[in-house]
This record gives C-alpha cells, structure tokens and sequence, in this order.
C-alpha cells in the first residue's frame, strides 16, 4: 500500500516545476526500482527510508524495493471550477481519486511572474480552492440527498446514515466549514468515507520559495503554517526550483548541493515525511536473500490486515506473525542473532505492527 497525493494550485505558483521535479526523480529511480509511468501526470517516486538499506546490506538482499508515493499532477483550477468552468470538472473528479491534497501555494515575490490575482497572498490563494471544494461538496450534497429521498422513505438503513451523514456535512459547509470538521463516529466511518466528499480530504500545504529561503522560510510561508496549526492540516517548505536541480543530480552530487545551502535533506523527501504523518500511515519490512522490502499501512494496523497488503490469502489465512524491531535486527546483525537472543516474537491476529517492525508472516494453504 502507498498512498495517492493531488497536487493542486492556482497558476503560476510552481505547481508543474514541482511535479516536473518528482517525475525526474521517479525517472532516476527507475535504474534501481521498479517504476512505470501510469499516465502523464502520474507519478509514482520512492519513500526515503535509510532502514531499508541498512535491513537489505544484513539480509544480504539481492534488491531492495521501497514503498511508493503517487502524485497527481491535477489539472489547473480557476474560480468557477465547481461550475465546470475551465478543466473544472476534471479537476474535481480526480481529487476525489486521491487520498490526500498537496496544495502548492506561490510563497516567493517575483515581478516577472504574474500571479493570476496580481498580488502574492498565499492564504488567500488557499481559501480560493477551499471554497471551490466547499461549493463542489455542497452542490453533491443536494444531488446525493434528492436521490435518494426514496429510499430513506422505504427505510433503507445505509440510505438513512447517508442522509444523516450528508446533512451534518451540509451544515458545517453552509457554515463556512470544510467536511473535515464534522466529528464522525466510529460507526460511520466507513459510510462517511464513501460519500468521498472533497473537502474530506486531508491537506497538506507545500509552501514554495525562494531558493535563498529554502531553508528558514519567509513571512508568507509563517502565514500558512499558522494557517495550517490553525486548520489541523500540514506544512512543508520548499523551493521548486531547487528540487528541479537536485533532480537532475546524481546522489554525490546532490548531497554537496544540499550542504552548501544549508539544508539537510531534500524538500520531497521532507514532503513525503509530512504526507506520512498527515495520514497516520508507517512503515513495515520484510528481509530475505531474494529481496528487502518496504510496505506502507495505516497506523494502528493489525498483523493479519498488514499481511493482507502483502495479498489478499495471507490476510484470510493468518496464522502468526515472526516479528522483530528494527533496532533488534540491526543491533543483532539479522535473524539469526534475533532469534538465538530470544528477539523474534510470535505474534497473533490481535498483534498491532510497530513502525519499523521487521515481519514474516506464516499462513495455511
């Protein structure tokens, strides 16, 4: 499992150059990694995690493959795209198709590129697309509850929850709130997540500068991580152009790159860091001579549903769960040291994977 990011954003705010960037590094990645263009704008780029590498050189692993982001470059927003207007409707179906929204805001002053309001004021740039969400989610409340008014009436029980369910977000959204803000029972957690209403979708705002502010920021990306504390949702800094460079380096390279402007990773590794913790997910490993590997489920994962990422068979046939930490792996040089120190746990269906958890599962059939 990895997880889909849309990038959305006004024009002229570093949107392309950024996804142009994490094409070229997935590009790159492509000599080491299995990777596959699935469209134009899709993009599918490596998670940096020094564990993996460090598992693989113990596990004597003939390959190492990590989990993946996807990104979406999303087509371009106007005012009216909950309308229709411009590539609206694309644009609207296809943040429906991701898990989360990275926003990019336009955080840098530059008179040769004209923003489409003619000032540089990213959170109000942010609330243009909010609202273009609020007004698409509203406009699918209204539909969705006359559809099925019928079978409210007949007492369809799944019908009432959405009924129910649509009109608590359609009070919120009147209310000048995003459906991220309606508090959801446990109960209906899983009717709430099919209504797939926009304005659902964690949000996390990629605040793109300067390259001279690449590492402290500036005033107008202060304002958006404010915003962003304010609004529960993330914040990450970062400069596209310098991405673009860093992603026609080598690895050498773009270390002695990195260092000379102060900064200690690359920003789309800190982006994919933010992401990770913006959707509660972490990281599990398998290990073997044939292949070192990375999988990514949702914090708070059971074993058996954390087997089922790997397929469908291991989940239904779990038995038990050979488990080591990380620390332990490398601290005893692999299983065999794990296992003879009394490190290698058996854990069973109700076992919830730690990060960094280094697991074989064993199944029936």
């Amino acid at each position: 499992m990895g997880f889909r990011t849309g990038i959305v954003g006004l024009p002229n705010v570093g949107k392309s150059t950024l996804f142009n960037a994490l094409t070229r590094t997935a590009a790159a990645q492509a000599a080491n990694f299995p990777f596959c263009t699935i469209e134009p704008n899709v993009g599918a780029v490596a998670v940096p995690d020094a564990r993996l590498d460090q598992l693989a050189l113990i596990g004597k692993s003939a390959s190492v493959i990590p989990a993946r982001m996807t990104f979406v470059d999303i087509a371009g927003l106007m005012k009216g795209a909950s309308k229709g207007e411009g590539l609206g409707n694309q644009f609207l179906a296809n943040i429906r198709e991701c898990d989360a929204i990275a926003h990019v805001l336009r955080c840098f002053d530059d008179s040769n590129v004209t923003h489409v309001e003619g000032r540089t004021d990213p959170v109000a740039d942010a609330a243009t697309i909010e609202t273009e969400l609020m007004l698409a989610d509203l406009d699918s409340i209204e539909r969705r509850l006359q559809n099925i008014v019928r079978k409210v009436r007949g007492g369809d029980k799944e019908a009432v929850t959405q009924e129910r369910l649509l009109k608590a977000a359609q009070v919120a959204l009147e209310d000048g709130q995003p459906a991220r803000t309606v508090a959801i029972a446990a109960d209906d957690r899983e009717v709430w997540d099919g209504l797939q209403l926009l304005t659902t979708k964690p949000i996390l705002y990629v605040c793109n500068v300067d390259e001279a502010d690449a590492a402290t920021g500036n005033a107008h990306s202060e304002a958006v991580e404010a915003m962003a504390a304010a609004d529960g949702a993330g914040a990450v800094v970062i400069s596209a152009k310098i991405e673009e460079e860093i992603a026609q380096l080598d690895p050498e390279e773009s270390a002695m790159f990195l260092e000379e402007l102060g900064l200690e990773e690359a920003g789309l590794d800190r982006l994919i860091k933010a992401g990770y913790a913006l959707l509660g997910l972490q990281t599990y490993f398998t290990v073997g001579p044939k292949e070192a590997r990375a999988w990514t489920i949702p914090e708070g994962t059971a074993a058996p549903q954390a087997a089922g990422v790997i397929h469908g068979d291991f989940e239904a046939k779990f038995i038990r769960a050979e488990t080591i930490s990380y620390d332990d792996f490398v601290a005893l040089n692999g299983e065999a040291g794990a296992k003879e120190a009394g490190k290698m746990r058996a854990e069973g269906k109700t076992y919830v994977v730690k990060d960094g958890d280094v697991l074989h599962f064993l199944h029936s059939g």
